[in-house]
């Protein structure tokens, strides 16, 4: 794994915009010092005057740091504005989705630092494939029984039971019984449209 100054790639860092002025201000609205904000982040203060100075590009994985340590959103620090959103999410309006061999239902509005859903995992979908990506995962079992790789641990967790976890743990999801299992899925991936979702075919995906 590359260190938190590594310099991003010439591609992603050119499609950022401008977050200079973002960084600094979310930062003093943190009440945090310069010195303090970076030992937070793992970066040196110099390399974070840089990214505020906009000497440098922070990378994603750098932006979704400054954001927890801010108590913002990646959306935030890239100076995006969205148009009020409805706070509650009615049943009715929930359309399913499927992606591989998932069915899933929005549960909360799009574009939010966190995601929600709920979730429909069927017996033998996905069971192989390892994930790993930044942010973190919460998930509670509704119905059925889950299996859940997290590193080399294995986890069966059974309706009521839960488990929250940092993304960069490889895991793995699989309904342990025939009927599948539905779950309750809250996660933070970074605002793009590679990691909208920790679920469905991994071409071209991260998560």
């Amino acid at each position: 794994m590359s260190s938190p100054e590594a310099e991003p790639s010439a591609g992603p860092a050119a499609a950022l915009p401008a977050v200079a002025p973002q960084l600094r201000a979310l930062r003093r609205r943190a009440s945090l010092t310069l010195e303090a904000a970076a030992r937070d982040a793992g970066l040196s203060p110099a390399h974070l005057s840089r990214l505020e100075t906009g000497q440098r590009q922070p990378s994603l994985p750098m932006l979704l740091s400054l954001a927890r340590i801010y108590g913002t959103t990646v959306s935030e620090l890239l100076g995006e504005t969205t148009a009020d959103r409805e706070p509650v999410t009615r049943a009715g309006d929930m359309e399913p989705t499927s992606a591989g061999g998932w069915t899933y239902w929005q549960a909360g509005s799009p574009g939010r630092g966190m995601q929600a859903l709920r979730v429909q995992v069927p017996y033998g979908a996905q069971g192989d494939i390892v994930r790993v990506h930044p942010g973190e995962e919460w998930l509670y079992v509704l119905k059925g029984r889950l299996r859940l790789r997290l590193g080399d641990a294995l986890h069966r967790l059974a309706p009521g039971d839960s488990a929250h976890f940092d993304s960069l743990t490889p895991h793995r999801i699989a309904a342990e019984d025939p009927d599948g299992v539905e779950l309750l899925f809250v996660h933070t991936l970074l605002q793009s449209p590679t990691a909208a979702l920790c679920l469905g075919p991994t071409q071209g995906d991260v998560s």
